[in-house]
Formats: C-alpha cells, sequence, structure tokens
C-alpha cells in the first residue's frame, strides 16, 4: 500500500476512534458511583421520557418538550414518572450523606461556602427536616463539566456551583437555549436527568404510594 494511502487510512482510522471515544466519554462519569444507581436511574429517566412523549428516536425534540413543559409548570407529574424512577428517588434521598452525593443537606452545601468564605457555618434548628440541595460541587456533576465540549453548559455549571438556591423552572430554561450539536451531549443529558427530573421526583414522590 502506498505511504500517502496508507497515511490517510490511518488518520480516518484515528478519527474514527476519537469520535467513538468522545460520543461514549459522558458515560464514564457513571464509573464514580460504586453503587451502580446513578446509570440505573439514568437509564430509568430516558424511559419515562421516550415512553411518555412519545416522539420516536428524536433525542432532541424529547428533551426539549420536556423542559419546556419544566419551566413553563405545565408538565403531568402524575403520568410521566415510572414506579421505577419513584423508588430510585427514594433511594437517592436515603443516601444523601456525604459530601459527595448527587444530592447534599442544605446545611453541608452552606457550610462548605461558609468555610471558602471564613464566615460563621450555617446552622438549622434541631428536628427541623433537612432540605436537599443539588450537589453541583460533588463528582459526578463535576466529572460532567469536565468532559464537556459546551461552553454554555459549563458556565451554567460553575453558576450553580456558586449559588445553587436557582428554581428548577429557570435552569430549564438556559438549557433549553443550547445549541444542538452541544445539547445532544450524554453530559447535558445527564445533568438533565439528574438535576431537573430526579430534583422533582425527590420533592414529590410522597405523593406516589
Amino acid at each position: 500500500m502506498p505511504l500517502k494511502i496508507r497515511s490517510r487510512v490511518i488518520a480516518v482510522y484515528l478519527l474514527f476512534c476519537l469520535q467513538v471515544v468522545h460520543s461514549q466519554f459522558g458515560s464514564h462519569c457513571f464509573n464514580i458511583d460504586e453503587t451502580g444507581i446513578i446509570k440505573k436511574a439514568y437509564d430509568s429517566f430516558e424511559n419515562d421520557l421516550f415512553s411518555y412523549y412519545k416522539f420516536g428516536n428524536d433525542s432532541i425534540k424529547t428533551y426539549r418538550t420536556f423542559l419546556a413543559e419544566v419551566a413553563s409548570l405545565s408538565i403531568d407529574l402524575k403520568k410521566l414518572p415510572s414506579s421505577n424512577s419513584i423508588q430510585l428517588a427514594r433511594e437517592f434521598k436515603k443516601i444523601a450523606d456525604n459530601k459527595n452525593s448527587l444530592w447534599i443537606k442544605l446545611s453541608e452545601y452552606e457550610n462548605q461556602e461558609a468555610i471558602k468564605k471564613s464566615s460563621p457555618s450555617a446552622t438549622h434548628k434541631k428536628n427541623e427536616e433537612e432540605i436537599l440541595i443539588f450537589n453541583y460541587r460533588g463528582g459526578f456533576i463535576q466529572c460532567l463539566k469536565n468532559t464537556s465540549d459546551s461552553d454554555d453548559f459549563k458556565e451554567i455549571i460553575s453558576t450553580l456551583e456558586k449559588d445553587g438556591n436557582v428554581s428548577t423552572s429557570l435552569i430549564s430554561q438556559r438549557i433549553y437555549y443550547i445549541p444542538d450539536k452541544e445539547f445532544c451531549a450524554i453530559e447535558v443529558k445527564n445533568f438533565i436527568a439528574f438535576d431537573i427530573y430526579f430534583s422533582i421526583l425527590m420533592v414529590i414522590e410522597k405523593a406516589f404510594k
């Protein structure tokens, strides 16, 4: 095989390999979770979404419709979640007890920021039910941020790291307007699954028996 042709073949092969690696790299973040619950929850989320909206394999339309309904507060939360997703939301609540959890106690999150600023720690009254907040500083979300090619997505995460007290509807609006090419990335889809879908389910799971 002539040298030039061989070089082209190698170049094409390497490009293909890089594309395959890049398309799967976001899923590498699942390896951070030794329990496997994050991967199970993501799969359950996708099953719920595609079963409910019925747009076939149109991922962008399915995800954007979901985000639009969350942003406009028009989503039907009685019909969308499966019993499996509700159960997984309850499991997430049970394990929200360390700094690497997907959700963390609000007091713990505030204390982290207080330590950074060398200001007094946040305190909560005894017997007061702890509020859970999405852990934007945790390992899984940081992995999504660091492996993403989307500057818009990274900017959203960076903003939320500083102040996580942002409504789910507002976050949905921000994510909705990420360009299509970046929107399809698994990092963005994972973020939608957990910061939006499962964050909602963890609030409403008590309404399901």
